[in-house]
């Protein structure tokens, strides 16, 4: 169960959901990834700041790579862990209501999308 925590306010939300990826990484990685961001991709700029070679930076960000791919890799089979039974559970209703709600759009979209496109 994940739980985010409002530091200025104390709020919380709890609940079994997905971070997004980036979330998920620890505290170093994270701050390595906005700096990266924050200086346009430059690897040897990078390498300037944390005062390394400019292979050690590489070899790091390959790692954070790798970290990225393997939290995103889970996510989605988790999803698709979650999504199968949610369908399961969900049964007609879910689809019977969802049509009747498209219907509605499509053709309030269409009415307007027809008027503005002559």
């Amino acid at each position: 169960m994940a739980q985010l925590t409002c530091p200025e306010c104390g709020t919380a939300v709890q609940g079994d959901y997905l971070l997004p990826a980036l979330s998920r990484l620890d505290g170093e990685d994270q701050q390595f990834a906005l700096a990266f961001i924050l200086h346009s991709g430059s690897l040897k700029e990078m390498a300037r700041i944390y005062g390394v070679s400019y292979p050690t930076v590489r070899n790091r960000l390959d790692d954070l790579i790798a970290g990225l791919s393997a939290i995103i890799e889970s996510q989605e089979q988790d999803a698709e862990a979650a999504g199968g039974a949610a369908k399961e559970g969900a049964g007609a209703t879910r689809d019977g209501a969802g049509a009747a709600r498209d219907d509605d759009d499509v053709g309030g979209e269409d009415a307007d999308a027809a008027g503005n496109d002559e």
